[in-house]
């Protein structure tokens, strides 16, 4: 079964839950059960709950973050799963930038049946870090039974309306990427003709591939023109190709947020 956000430890300071918190105290998960959608799938969403002051991470956390990574185990008649992210939010944790969640978050997750109609079970275990004054992973159980059918839950609904605008929604151009090798790897330069998205924008930059890492960007804007510059080193230490076409860069601005999907030479 596919696995959608691999996970990797970053340079987040891991230590245990200070005074009494216990995990409850902390993050709650709950199962949304959703609804069978018109192209067969099965639309559901997990909704986390965090304390006060405590905050989580986004798909691409920053550099202090980590990455949530979902495991299936128990799942039944189900082959795949994508995950629908809602925007996130742009914080400081430790003098470093990183990019989550807080208070509570739903995260629409859209199933893909082994056998359409016929009942499925949502059951395994989402790892997630979750952070205050100090980094935390965690480990989060869930079993969902998911009959047919099922109706249409508002807080799903809204998570999926918060996303972040298309490049044709957003009236962007196509993105040029400019790639120079470095000693550990690459450092590539996007540019992207996209008007303002408010008065602070950060530019995310992700590959296709889950062995490179990508630095926190540099970012200057030109009247239409926004500049994304980041370093990129891939596990194995040596050099690599990139696949412009896998490149997905996210800019959250504090108005809106875009998502464009590729990028050319």
């Amino acid at each position: 079964m596919k696995q959608l956000a691999p996970l990797a430890l970053a340079a987040c300071l891991l230590a245990a839950p200070t005074g009494a918190q216990t995990l409850d105290d902390i993050v709650t998960l709950d199962v949304l059960p959703g609804w069978d959608t018109a192209q067969g799938t099965r639309m559901v969403g997990l909704r986390l709950t965090l304390a006060d002051g405590w905050k989580t991470y986004w798909r691409a956390p920053g550099d202090s973050g980590i990455p949530p990574q979902v495991v299936w185990r128990g799942s039944e008649n189900i082959s795949a799963a994508q995950f629908h992210w809602p925007v996130p939010e742009v914080f400081s944790l430790s003098g470093m930038q990183a990019i989550g969640y807080s208070g509570q978050v739903v995260i629409p997750v859209e199933l893909q049946p082994g056998t359409p109609g016929q009942p499925a079970r949502a059951a395994g275990e989402l790892d997630i870090g979750v952070c205050e004054e100090v980094c935390v992973p965690m480990r989060l159980s869930f079993d969902m039974a998911l009959p047919p059918g099922g109706g249409r839950h508002p807080a799903i609904i809204s998570a999926l309306v918060d996303r972040p605008m298309t490049a044709a929604e957003a009236g962007a151009g196509p993105v040029t990427c400019a790639l120079q090798p470095t000693a550990n790897g690459l450092t590539i330069t996007a540019s992207i003709p996209l008007g303002s998205t408010g008065s602070r924008e950060v530019v995310v930059i992700e590959t296709s591939d889950p062995q490179v890492w990508v630095s926190e960007t540099d970012v200057t804007r030109q009247g239409r023109t926004l500049t994304a510059q980041a370093d990129m080193v891939h596990s194995n230490g040596g050099g690599f190709a990139l696949d412009r076409s896998g490149v997905r860069i996210t800019v959250l601005g504090s108005d809106r947020a875009v998502d464009l999907r590729g990028c050319t030479g």
